[in-house]
Formats: structure tokens, C-alpha cells, sequence
């Protein structure tokens, strides 16, 4: 009789009996880690400290709204200009927090263990987009709905400005889907967070540099009609222009003067094709870094 090759030894692992909850409920898991992660949930002290101070300064020009319309009793900021005053801060959140969405599973090398079962590419992208998404709606949610409640508090006179307030909160969808695509499809392409931060806000610096600077030589060659059609190159005012302009008619942010016609139309296709490059960008991207 032959000698035994092998022995399996007793090291305390459980056999788990519960239900098997599926890919849903794993894809789930991950969106909501990942955005507790964003904030710097369940991470070090240290990390908590830049996404909650840019909260703080988001929530800053809405109290000081508030006391503006208690103490004159007049109107303070527009709902619909807010992300466009405030965009910097946005860009700064977006160029901080997006590399670590996905550059500590790209520099581990991780996926392949995501993507063994049952989660699928498809599901780790859209959990990692919907993480980003929902921490830049929230980012700009939560101070108009504070800015919001502080006009019904105040009570000034005249309707309330509900309407302004739901395409406000319209306009925030669009401006947290669009910059969460871009963000993520950036830093996915470096494990290292510090060259994924510097990428993220090099592009906002670019596209808001050559908005401003080329809107400024058309209009002083005097052709006003194609200066108007630069401010879409910056990601913020494509948003302004194809949701708050375009789909419910308010007054463009920071009174800047759009393309007419058909503008608002081709910056809604514009809007919706970065969108659909960027994700086509991620799932190369991520189906090149789960075969090494």
C-alpha cells in the first residue's frame, strides 16, 4: 500500500450556509464601498480631511446666501449658477478623489480577483461610475437643498422658487454624470494616484483656459456667433447650456450668451458623447488590466 501524498489539516474556516445574494447585490457592495472610500469612510483620519473640507467649502456660499436673504430680504444665489460659480471646487474634488476609485486596484493589481466571479467588467465599471457619480451629486445636492430650505425658512416675498430648485437639482445629475465619466476615465489609465490627481485638473485647467481665451479673440474679431459656441468647450457650461438652457429653459450661468438655434441640441449630443467615450475608454482599459 502506498504511502499518503497529502494531508488536509483543520484551520478553523466556517462552511458559510447563508444565501448566495448574486451579482446585484456584489455590484452593490462595491458601488457603496467605493463611495464610502470617496469620502474617506472607513479609511484614516487623514483621508477624510480634503473631501470634507471641500464639502465644507461647497456648503459656504449657500449659508452666506441665506444670510443675505434674511438680513435684505432679497434673493440670493441662483440655483442654476451654483456649479458654475463653484466649479473649481468641483474639479478640485473630482482631480482628488476619482484616482482612488481606481488606481489602488490597478496598482495592486487586484481586478482579476473582482472579476472571478460573478461580478463583471461591466458591473466593476458601472459600480466604480456610480460611486463617483453619486459623490458629486451629492457634493452639489446637499447645498442647493440647504440653500432651498433656507428660502422656505425665511419665507421672502413672492412664490417660492421650487421649479428653479428642481432644475437645479437636474442640472446637478447631469454635471455629476458627465465630470464622473471624465474623472474616471482619466485616472484609469495610472496606477499612480499623484499623476492621476495632476491629469484629472490639468484637463479642467485646459478646457476652461481655452474656453475663456479663444470666446475672448473671437469676440474681439467681432464674430460673436462663434465666440459663443467656445464657452462649450468647458464641461461645465456644456452641462449649463444642454440641461438648465436646453431641456428647461432657464437663464444661462454667469449670464454668459450660448450658440442659438440649435445649440443647446448639440451640446446635449456633445454631452452624451464624451460620456460614451469615456465609458468605452474604461472598459478597454479595464479589460487590458484583467488579462495581465
Amino acid at each position: 500500500m502506498s504511502e499518503p501524498t497529502g494531508v488536509i489539516h483543520d484551520i478553523g474556516y466556517r462552511h458559510y450556509d447563508g444565501a448566495r445574494l448574486g451579482r446585484g447585490h456584489a455590484t452593490a457592495a462595491l458601488a457603496v464601498h467605493s463611495l464610502r472610500g470617496i469620502f474617506g469612510l472607513g479609511r484614516t483620519a487623514r483621508s477624510k480631511i480634503i473631501p470634507f473640507m471641500l464639502v465644507g467649502v461647497m456648503l459656504l456660499p449657500a449659508v452666506v446666501s441665506i444670510a443675505v436673504m434674511a438680513l435684505i430680504k432679497q434673493e440670493g444665489m441662483r440655483y442654476t449658477e451654483y456649479a458654475v460659480i463653484m466649479q473649481a471646487v468641483l474639479a478640485i474634488f473630482l482631480a482628488a478623489q476619482s484616482p482612488y476609485a481606481v488606481a489602488p486596484d490597478l496598482r495592486f493589481r487586484v481586478l482579476p480577483l473582482y472579476l472571478s466571479r460573478p461580478v463583471t467588467l461591466w458591473d466593476y465599471v458601472g459600480a466604480k461610475l456610480a460611486a463617483m457619480t453619486a459623490a458629486m451629486f451629492l457634493l452639489l445636492a446637499v447645498p442647493l437643498t440647504v440653500l432651498f430650505i433656507g428660502e422656505v425658512v425665511i419665507d421672502l416675498p413672492g412664490d417660492t422658487h421650487t421649479v428653479e430648485y428642481l432644475t437645479g437639482m437636474a442640472g446637478a445629475a447631469g454635471y455629476a454624470l458627465l465630470l464622473a465619466c471624465l474623472g474616471i476615465a482619466i485616472a484609469s489609465f495610472t496606477p499612480r494616484r499623484g499623476l492621476g490627481v495632476a491629469s484629472v485638473i490639468a484637463l479642467y485647467l485646459l478646457a476652461s483656459a481655452v474656453s475663456t481665451v479663444l470666446f475672448g479673440v473671437l469676440e474681439s474679431m467681432g464674430n460673436d456667433a462663434a465666440a459663443a459656441w467656445a464657452w462649450l468647450i468647458n464641461p461645465f457650461f456644456l452641462v449649463d447650456a444642454a440641461v438648465h438652457v436646453g431641456i428647461f429653459g432657464a437663464t444661462p450661468a454667469s449670464n454668459v450668451i450660448y450658440p442659438s438655434g440649435a445649440g443647446s441640441l448639440v451640446a446635449g449630443v456633445i454631452m452624451i458623447v464624451l460620456i460614451g467615450l469615456s465609458v468605452t475608454a474604461l472598459i478597454a482599459r479595464y479589460r487590458k488590466a484583467a488579462s495581465r
